[in-house]
Order: structure tokens, then C-alpha cells, then sequence
């Protein structure tokens, strides 16, 4: 048997405090580290009950080189970055309603998909696709 387990998501947004808001304030996840250094940033946020699962946000320019940053940047400014991200909770309808508060664009209200979930999607501040998953 394969010891493997999810380590983290990299996820690239143009605005890391403006994703910060979103993935903090609107789903409820803690931020595990801050960095920053020559005019980079990145963020690992993870959830409390789950250790080891960690979403990390970062800018276009973190860690690659200026053409990869701009190509990246252009990618995110149309909304055709990596994604989705999928997320799950048992009270799909509360997450939806508290997460529609904070302001947050919201793509699909909560739904059955023909492929099973029960299931609502939203964009982050930078344009990346974010589901929600019902569970039962």
C-alpha cells in the first residue's frame, strides 16, 4: 500500500490580501504562514480540524520568472486559472447563505449535479472557481 496523502494547493491570485479576506472571512480558513521577500508574498492557509491539507496563495511574481509571471497574470485576469478548488461541508445551504453574505460572486446557488453532489460555486477576488460540496 502507497503512503500518499494531499500535501497542499497552490492557487494564484492577483490580490493576496483581497484572497486573504475571501478564503478567511467567507470559508472560514486560519492562516498557518506569511511570507514575504523581495516584493513577493505567499500565503499557506489551512482548516483547524484538518492538519496537512493547505491551500497556498500566492502572486503571479512569487517564485517565478517575469515572463512566467506575466503569462500567469493574464491567465487569472481572464479567469481561466487552475481550478476549481473544492471544498466540502455538511451544511451546504448555511455555508452557501454565509458565504453569499460576505459579498462574495456567486456562480450557482446550491444545486444537484447529474454526477451527484448536491453542490454551489462562487469566484474569489482574483476569478478562480470555488465549489462548495454538500456531504451527507
Amino acid at each position: 500500500m502507497t503512503d500518499i496523502r494531499f500535501g497542499y494547493f497552490p492557487l494564484t491570485v492577483d490580490d493576496v490580501d483581497a484572497a486573504l479576506a475571501f478564503y478567511r472571512d467567507a470559508l472560514g480558513l486560519v492562516v498557518l504562514n506569511d511570507v514575504s521577500g523581495n516584493g513577493w508574498r505567499w500565503l499557506s492557509m489551512g482548516i483547524p480540524d484538518q492538519p496537512g491539507v493547505v491551500l497556498v496563495l500566492s502572486a503571479p511574481g512569487a517564485g517565478r520568472s517575469p515572463d512566467d509571471a506575466d503569462a500567469l497574470a493574464r491567465l487569472i485576469a481572464k479567469g481561466a486559472g487552475p481550478g476549481p478548488v473544492v471544498f466540502a461541508t455538511s451544511d451546504l445551504d448555511a455555508a452557501f447563505e454565509r458565504i453569499r453574505a460576505t459579498g462574495a460572486e456567486v456562480l450557482q446557488e446550491p444545486m444537484d449535479q447529474p454526477w451527484g453532489p448536491r453542490d454551489c460555486a462562487f469566484r474569489d477576488p482574483a476569478g478562480n472557481l470555488v465549489r462548495i460540496n454538500g456531504t451527507a
